[in-house]
């Protein structure tokens, strides 16, 4: 945790000095949803914003490896088993309630 916690202190200080850029900003991803392509900007990228990015080539090795193993907990928690939490909650409400109208909204995360 506290390895995680000054990556990410890290990953923001060097935001803010100019040393670091981000792969897009949020208003690259409002113009790309409004255009109705949001492969472009999220999607030919290896992370989104939502995760945070530990990984960095100047690490040592042993915290390289520690970086990695974050980051694919972050990818299994936070993107892939919410969604599957999420598609099973919909499958449950679709099957419950065939003669219901429903309107799901979904992140592009």
């Amino acid at each position: 945790v506290i390895f995680a916690l000054n990556q990410t202190l890290l990953q923001q200080e060097s935001l803010r000095a100019g040393s670091l850029q981000v792969p897009y900003t949020t208003e690259d991803l409002i113009k790309h949803y409004n255009c109705g392509d949001l492969n472009s900007i999220i999607f030919n990228h290896d992370t989104s914003q939502q995760v945070p990015n530990f990984i960095n080539a100047t690490l040592p090795p042993h915290e390289q490896i520690t970086a990695q193993e974050i980051d694919s907990y972050f990818r299994q928690e936070l993107i892939y088993k919410r969604n599957e939490r999420m598609g099973k909650r919909v499958k449950a409400l679709l099957e419950e309630h065939p003669d219901k109208s429903f309107f799901f909204a979904f992140g592009a995360g």
